[in-house]
């Protein structure tokens, strides 16, 4: 399952950095994004999400050349643990 979601969060996150706010899907995609924090949570807790935001960091910056850290927050309501 992780790979799964970690394939799909890549996908999300790449679309969002690429099209920014004001493509048509961003909302939903960013929606989907916290679907995927609040399932990892579920499954793993804080742990399982922070692996796998640190995974994505990485993908994303090797790959594309931007940096998603900023986009952390978005699973900031999933958690308390959870402040970015």
């Amino acid at each position: 399952m992780d790979a799964y979601l970690e394939e799909e969060l890549y996908d999300l996150l790449t679309y969002c950095i690429q099209n920014g706010p004001n493509s048509q899907d961003y909302e939903s995609q960013r929606q989907r994004v916290a679907e995927i924090g609040r399932e990892l949570y579920s499954d793993g807790g804080v742990d399982a999400m922070e692996n796998m935001y640190f995974s994505i960091e990485n993908r994303i910056r090797e790959e594309i050349q931007k940096d998603a850290k900023s986009y952390r927050s978005w699973w900031n309501n999933v958690t308390d643990e959870w402040k970015y």
